[in-house]
């Protein structure tokens, strides 16, 4: 064991490593026997491509590049593939992302468009297709936009011929449902076809905050006569599906957790949750087998893999190494898919065998690409913030197989706000954390209040407190790593992206707790960003944020980090996609205008081609070599092999 100060550790997690691991699989389905899932591939510019497993156990890439499988849909997208075996062959339709227009394709041939390109604004956007082949449709959620701002938009349930007659005439898309409301799912069909349900809800709702279930009659191709079956402005319903009897499922959070219920019986009370924040059309988080049971991803904080007997309310995990779940279920008989991962093993496909019980990976295998013993070792801890309330956070230590620190030395720590801000960091392995740790710098991920995970009261303590309460448990968490002796107070940094660089921005303008900080894609100015400044989604997630703006708009000056970059003295380093339609570069522009001159060291990359999150490996190891420059910079560090970022004051 070798002495040597904290973040001058050599490592072998190097940016590349961990820019080659970005992402994970996820989109999970059955076509026939066989499983498939979108994986990543951030060295081909961030594409996601089909992957298939064949029954030998081998994957392939089911499409080459150029084609990406993502859909736009509300800009976070949704389930964009679907699959059937059709005359002992599989078909398959998906949305590519370059255009976002819905192909059909069969292996062995190239993909053929079924939709029309639309010269207006965003044009037209899928997701959640699903196949009816004995209709010669494929049902999904169409948003169509209907001038060129980023809220002229509409989303209808639509049904897109097969035989491809729609490429060139959007009237050939037949609508299933009229734009009542702003937002919807797309429909499940009950095991005799005869109804679909699906999610709805209306600004200035998130889904969080309250959707509705609705379920119409399905005759002649058509659906009839919707109505509200549960739901409503305080009430999330997460996900509905059907059993095999026919009965309704749905998660809902009427009792504060999103719990399971059955034609309106809950079916296993618990306080945890069994579902989520619906960031993404077609989120699963439950999934009803043949026999009755239903497979569900369930947990506080973290989730686990169960299979829940419906009649007797007995939930029973899977085994293994899995302590993280993510919102992504298929069944196909008695199996079931998942995507798990640990604080030890990356995201891989998993299949549960509920007639044996026996859980295994049959895709995208986790390989550790370094020894383990690189790895850091994380604490589930819970801090007690002001008023006492409690704030839940993972922390990683510095760590490293070979090196120890001095022994009067403390480490520099940073702490990182996840995005959302309804949102969760998971407890898994992460390289870009394994990054810092190995180098000798300490992470701590805080699951601030308006995280998900701990039920609807915690994710309700951000209601009109964004900008305090986040800010707040970030810091409490900091400051009590270090009067514990954990952490070195005078080298605390912040860093966060999207909504996590708000509260990172947001941090360096109110408080004094952090020496740096990364603020990467960020909000940075409410009344812009609440203005016609993001895209329709989140155009009024402010409301419950922050205020209604025409009520409180005094408020959404005083928490603006740009209205207030006077106060920033701490350098930070600024990353920003030139291509994010969520949070636009203008709002780190008008930022940096009111940095100019006044001497603080600070760098601003912005990335072309880059969206909201960051997906190539070029960019990320970009970004991850810049963010450790400017702790070795600002901490008195000195990582070796580490590139020198440039600060301009």
């Amino acid at each position: 064991m070798q002495t040597s100060a904290y973040g001058s550790w050599p490592s072998p997690i190097d940016a590349a490593l961990a820019a080659a691991h970005d992402g994970h699989p996820e989109w999970l389905g059955f076509v026939g026997d066989e499983v498939w899932w979108t994986e990543p591939r951030p060295a081909e510019g961030g594409r996601r491509t089909l992957v298939r497993r064949r029954a030998d156990g081998r994957e392939e890439p089911v499409l080459p590049a150029p084609w990406n499988v993502r859909s736009r849909v509300i800009e976070y997208g949704g389930h964009p593939w679907a699959g059937e075996v059709v005359a002992g062959e599989p078909l398959v339709v998906f949305v590519h992302f370059a255009d976002q227009r819905l192909y059909r394709f069969e292996p062995g041939g190239e993909p053929v468009p079924l939709t029309p390109v639309s010269p207006v604004g965003g044009g037209l956007r899928w997701a959640q297709p699903q196949l009816r082949p004995e209709l010669g449709e494929v049902w999904c959620v169409l948003e169509e936009f209907t001038g060129d701002g980023p809220t002229d938009v509409r989303r209808v349930l639509a049904a897109v011929p097969l035989d491809g007659s729609a490429v060139q005439d959007r009237d050939a898309v037949r609508e299933l449902t009229d734009d009542q409301h702003r937002f919807v799912t797309g429909p499940r069909l009950s095991p005799d076809g005869s109804r679909a349900a699906w999610l709805a809800w209306d600004h200035p709702r998130m889904p969080w905050d309250g959707t509705e279930l609705i379920v119409a009659e399905v005759h002649e191709g058509a659906l009839r006569e919707p109505r509200r079956v549960a739901g409503g402005p305080e009430e999330s319903i997460a996900q509905a599906d059907w059993a095999p009897d026919g009965r309704l499922l749905y998660a809902s959070d009427r009792t504060g957790w999103w719990n399971l219920y059955r034609d309106g019986e809950q079916l296993c009370p618990r306080d945890e949750e069994f579902g989520g924040a619906l960031w993404k059309l077609g989120h699963r988080w439950f999934a009803p087998l043949d026999s009755g049971l239903i497979a569900v991803v369930h947990g506080t904080g973290s989730t686990a893999l169960g299979i829940l007997d419906p009649e007797t309310g007995e939930l029973v995990d899977a085994a293994g190494p899995w302590t993280e779940f993510a919102p992504t279920l298929a069944v196909h008989g008695e199996r079931v898919l998942a995507v798990g991962a640990s604080p030890r093993t990356a995201y891989e496909v998993v299949e549960l065998d509920t007639r044996t019980g026996r859980a295994r990976v049959v895709g995208a295998e986790h390989d550790d690409p370094v020894d383990p013993v690189h790895y850091p070792e994380p604490q589930i801890r819970v801090f007690t913030g002001p008023d006492g309330r409690d704030i839940h956070a993972h922390v990683y230590p510095p760590h490293h197989p070979g090196y120890r620190a001095p022994g009067d030395e403390l480490p520099p720590y940073v702490v990182w706000a996840h995005g959302g801000p309804t949102g969760h960091a998971p407890l898994v392995l992460d390289l870009s954390i394994a990054y810092f740790t190995s180098r000798g710098i300490g992470v701590a991920e805080v699951n601030y209040g308006g995280s998900t995970g701990y039920g609807r009261q915690y994710r309700n303590r951000l209601r009109e407190q964004w900008g305090v309460v986040d800010v707040e448990d970030c810091a409490a968490v900091a400051l009590a790593l270090a009067d514990e002796g954990t952490a070195d107070r005078d080298r605390l940094a912040v860093r966060g992206g999207s909504a996590g660089g708000w509260t990172a921005a947001a941090s360096l303008t109110t408080t004094d707790v952090y020496a740096c900080g990364t603020i990467v894609y960020p909000i940075l100015d409410l009344a812009g960003w609440g203005t016609g400044e993001t895209h329709d989604f989140e155009s009024q997630y402010l409301e419950s944020l922050v205020g209604p703006l025409a009520e409180v708009p005094g408020r959404y000056a005083e928490r603006s980090p740009v209205e207030h970059a006077d106060r920033v003295t701490a350098p930070f380093l600024l990353l920003q996609g030139l291509d994010d339609v969520i949070c636009p570069p203008a709002q780190c522009e008008r930022f940096l205008a009111r940095i100019a001159g006044r001497q603080v060291p600070h760098a601003y990359l912005a990335f072309e081609g880059e969206g909201h999150g960051f997906r190539r490996a070029d960019t990320m190891i970009r970004a991850l070599e810049a963010e450790l420059s400017l702790y070795a910079q600002v901490f008195g560090l000195n990582p070796p092999g580490v590139p020198t970022l440039e600060l301009t004051r």
